[in-house]
């Protein structure tokens, strides 16, 4: 093959597919009928000598060799994108509308600054929630389902940090804030005024916050590695459920320390620090590969990025992907 005579148009058409895992998508992105994306991909395919992408129940999966080549290819079109289009945007003029996944005390935390900064500086940029459902909302951002998700997904950010996917991920991240998690108790509660320890923790009632709706978290994992365990008399899968629940019952909860607030029983609930150590709760938001360069969410990411800068204590900035 000589590169002379290779259609870099196969390209586009290569970065389209790869980004979006779905040739119907691929298509609509680049604005071309789905026989054309396909017919492109064959004629790439015979170029490269590799079949680069394979078909499977949910979409394509790419070889080795499309997995080592993407990086290469994404970089350039980038490059070739900046020089020939130089960014220019006026977030009082974009019009737009995101779709973003967060928990509930998550949203309630996050959302009065963005609409007052929205109505102020944006007017015509418009949010949608998404109810977060999962720990792994990769393939709500796979689908085109939501924009970007918000909230602590320890096993994702593990993989992408850690370089446990394939290097051409569509997913990247970026940590906002580092949190603690407490348990949370009604301010007359048996216990709040006690020292909590390990036997009076594992003797109490619990309420589980589970999006999926599991009845065993990672508290519940903790526990039975030290071969304990706790009575879960209620899951619930939202935040400020929980609050209203737990000031008004014996029920102990274990919640983010900094979403305390966003359950709007603050006066009635008072934290202690947990008999047994758990992992750090790292915030984290999530987007696809497809709106990395879009100007207006990349100034929704700067934005939610000086939020956290302003509230929280970030930590090692190198935690972006």
């Amino acid at each position: 093959m000589s590169f002379l005579t290779l259609d870099l148009n196969l390209l586009r058409v290569f970065d389209a597919v790869m980004t979006e895992q779905n040739l119907t998508r691929a298509a609509s992105r680049l604005a071309m009928t789905q026989p054309a994306v396909s017919n492109a991909l064959k004629r790439l395919r015979d170029t490269l000598n590799d079949e680069l992408l394979i078909r499977t129940a949910h979409g394509v999966k790419p070889t080795q060799h499309a997995e080592e080549l993407w990086p290469v290819v994404r970089r350039a079109l980038t490059d070739l994108e900046t020089a020939i289009t130089p960014e220019t945007f006026d977030v009082s003029r974009a019009h737009t509308t995101f779709q973003m996944a967060m928990a509930d005390a998550t949203a309630a935390l996050w959302l009065p600054g963005l609409v007052r900064t929205i109505e102020r500086d944006a007017p015509q940029l418009n949010l949608r929630m998404v109810p977060l459902t999962t720990r792994d909302p990769r393939q709500m951002l796979l689908r085109g389902d939501v924009d970007l998700a918000v909230g602590f997904f320890p096993g994702v950010a593990a993989q992408l940090a850690g370089g446990q996917t394939t290097s051409a991920s569509p997913i990247h991240h970026e940590r906002l804030y580092t949190g603690e998690y407490v348990c949370v108790m009604h301010k007359n509660h048996p216990l709040a005024n006690q020292v909590l320890t390990l036997d009076n923790y594992c003797a109490s009632h619990h309420l589980l916050v589970s999006f999926s709706g599991r009845a065993h978290g990672l508290i519940d994992e903790t526990l039975a590695a030290m071969g304990r365990e706790r009575r879960i008399l209620l899951t619930v899968n939202q935040f400020f459920t929980a609050g209203r629940v737990v000031a008004s019952s014996d029920l102990l909860t274990v919640l983010p320390r900094h979403l305390i607030g966003a359950t709007g029983m603050t006066e009635e609930l008072v934290a202690r620090e947990l008999p047994f150590p758990t992992p750090a709760v790292h915030v984290d938001m999530l987007w696809h590969e497809r709106d990395s360069r879009n100007p207006a969410h990349k100034w929704l990411r700067g934005h939610l990025s000086e939020t956290a800068h302003e509230k929280f204590s970030l930590i090692d900035p190198e935690d972006e992907d």
